[in-house]
């Protein structure tokens, strides 16, 4: 696996974009550390799989305060 620090990914982001695409895997580093990887896509999306996670995520969410909107939420938070 080929890395590139953080200042040369982001200057050239659409080209290693490009390259994992086509099936390459590359790491970023900062400070000399690797800090993340750039890897093709999966093709294969199990929907059923994405549902499920899904659903989960709606059970672990917590109904909002009675009167109060996402967008009140959202607004709170900007202060």
């Amino acid at each position: 696996m080929k890395s590139v620090g953080l200042f040369e990914a982001k200057q050239k982001l659409s080209e290693l974009v490009q390259r994992a695409s086509q099936g390459e895997k590359i790491g970023i580093t900062r400070r000399g550390k690797l800090a993340a990887i750039i890897a093709p896509a999966s093709a294969k999306v199990d929907v059923k799989q994405v549902f499920a996670d899904i659903e989960q995520i709606r059970k672990r969410a917590k109904p909002l305060p009675k009167g109060m909107t996402v967008k009140d939420l959202i607004e709170e938070g900007r202060r």
